[in-house]
C-alpha cells in the first residue's frame, strides 16, 4: 500500500512541527526543508488546521503549531482522515462500483482484513511515537540542538 502524497506531507507536517525547536514555523519554511510544492502544502496545512491538527495564525509572529500534544495525535486516526477511509478497490464504494464480479469476489473479504489490519498497527502509535529521536530529525531538519520536551516546558 502506498500513502497519499496529501498523507505523506500531512504526516511530514506534523512532525516536522513537533521537532522544531521553537514549536512553530511558516509554510515557506516546511516547503524548503522538504523541498516541496508551497501550493501543495498550503492544501494540507489548511486541511490540518480546519480538522484542528494545527493552530494557523496569520500576520506578524503568525505561522503554524501543533494544536494538539504530540501524545494526542493517533497516527492511525490521521491517516484514515488524510486517506479518506479504507477503500482499497473500487467494490469498496457501493455508489460508484461497476465491477462484474463484485458478488461472488472473495478477494474483497481479504482486501477488506489487511485494511483493518493497516489502521490497527497504525492505531498504536502517535506522533510522539514517531519523534521520540527528536534530536537526530532536529539534525536533519533544523541543524540546531533541539530542548528535550520538559525543558521546553519550563521556558
Amino acid at each position: 500500500m502506498r500513502l497519499t502524497t496529501f498523507t505523506d506531507y500531512s504526516l511530514r507536517v506534523l512532525m516536522y512541527l513537533a521537532t522544531h525547536p521553537e514549536g512553530r514555523s511558516t509554510i515557506a519554511g516546511i516547503a524548503s526543508t522538504f523541498r516541496i510544492s508551497e501550493n501543495h502544502l498550503t492544501k494540507v496545512v489548511h486541511f490540518l488546521g480546519k480538522e484542528g491538527y494545527l493552530e494557523n495564525t496569520r500576520g506578524r509572529g503568525g505561522g503554524l503549531a501543533l494544536a494538539r500534544a504530540p501524545t494526542e495525535i493517533n497516527i492511525g486516526a490521521l491517516v484514515k482522515l488524510t486517506e479518506g477511509g479504507d477503500v482499497p478497490a473500487e467494490c469498496f464504494e457501493r455508489e460508484t462500483n461497476e465491477c462484474s464480479i463484485t458478488a461472488d469476489c472473495l478477494l474483497k473479504f481479504a482486501l477488506a482484513e489487511a485494511v483493518k489490519a493497516f489502521y490497527a498497527a497504525l492505531g498504536k502509535y502517535t506522533l510522539e511515537d514517531a519523534v521520540k529521536n527528536r534530536k537526530a530529525l532536529a539534525k536533519a531538519l533544523f541543524m540546531v540542538p533541539v530542548p528535550s520536551p520538559a525543558a521546553r516546558r519550563r521556558g
